[in-house]
């Protein structure tokens, strides 16, 4: 290993873990990941007590200590580092579950609620969505105007073709933002080849399965590539995933923001940036959905079919047909 991943979110090398790392590191793979993980709970300890290491481009002051900062915060939202940090969390969290049940059917209700409250209050993008598509046609077919102004005394003017291309991010905001929603509610489409024909237990199985080895999985790798291609569309020089954490704060002596303006039409919607973030935003909710799922499951087929659907805060139809028929679906 190289000493600036060996020592995480530390600024003096500390000679001890150094040592204990490359004496597992001689155990091949199986070294290298306990030595990863006892190296995050080193990290997780120095993050907590010295954000400013990390956190300091907040406040920005367009100062060294600032850029530095920004290009620490880039390199270890997408590095080894954080990915052991966050699993020796999930380790500790899950630990304490399986000894108190409540404390994880309360990380369940926590979660659950978390993408329930997103989503509900972004599914109404969908209903802007097919106002504003109203607004523009009236506009263009009844008073033939090239543009449309938005509010009182300080005016938002835009092109009719900036207002038609930002369909695109309401719908992006749908897609994104409520599909863990979607998913707590049971709204995804399913291809089901034996699932429904096995026991309550054997699902909650399958659950748990699908949850760590399918889910997590996904979102992680989306992760690593949507975090850089987002961060590339914000700041130059651009950060790369193969950039070390020594390359990236020599880069800092350059960095600067860029956010991306450039839209697909001259007078088109120019804040394309969004997608990138609502793309990072979007695997961190599947993440954290994937954890309350894998909880759910162990729970459910713990306590038995009785469980199932317990503290599930489900919408309401309002029609027992309707509700049927997506229960079915």
């Amino acid at each position: 290993m190289e000493e600036e991943v060996l020592t995480g979110f530390w600024p003096v090398y500390d000679t001890w873990l150094i040592q204990k790392i490359t004496a597992l590191e001689a155990y091949g793979a199986l070294g290298w990941f306990f030595g990863n993980l006892i190296e995050a709970i080193y990290n997780i300890i120095f993050a907590i007590t010295h954000p400013a290491s990390w956190l300091d481009w907040l406040s920005w002051a367009n100062t060294t200590e600032d850029k530095e900062s920004l290009m620490r915060f880039i390199y270890y939202g997408a590095s080894v580092e954080l990915f052991f940090a966050v699993f020796v969390l999930f380790l500790i969290v899950t630990t304490v579950g399986l000894f108190r049940n409540r404390f994880m059917w309360g990380c369940v209700r926590v979660l659950e609620g978390f993408a329930n409250s997103v989503g509900r209050f972004f599914a109404w993008a969908g209903l802007l969505m097919v106002l504003q598509q109203i607004v523009i046609i009236f506009m263009q077919r009844v008073f033939a105007v090239a543009e449309i102004s938005l509010g009182f005394g300080a005016v938002f003017t835009k092109d009719v073709s900036w207002w038609a291309e930002e369909l695109k991010f309401y719908n992006a905001l749908v897609v994104t933002l409520c599909a863990t929603y979607t998913f707590v509610q049971g709204g995804h489409v399913r291809v089901d080849l034996v699932y429904a024909a096995v026991s309550h237990g054997k699902k909650r199985i399958i659950d748990m399965f699908g949850s760590l080895f399918f889910m997590v999985p996904a979102a992680v790798l989306t992760w690593m590539y949507g975090w850089f291609f987002m961060w590339r569309h914000l700041v130059v020089p651009n950060p790369s995933a193969s950039d070390t954490l020594e390359r990236l704060v020599t880069k800092a002596r350059a960095l600067r923001w860029n956010v991306e303006t450039i839209g697909f039409s001259p007078n088109g919607f120019n804040a394309y940036f969004l997608f990138k973030v609502l793309l990072v935003a979007f695997t961190l909710m599947v993440m954290l959905q994937a954890v309350a799922f894998f909880y759910r499951s162990y729970l459910e087929w713990k306590e038995g079919p009785d469980s199932a659907g317990k503290y599930l805060d489900k919408d309401s139809l309002g029609d027992a047909q309707a509700e049927l028929v997506a229960e079915i679906h």
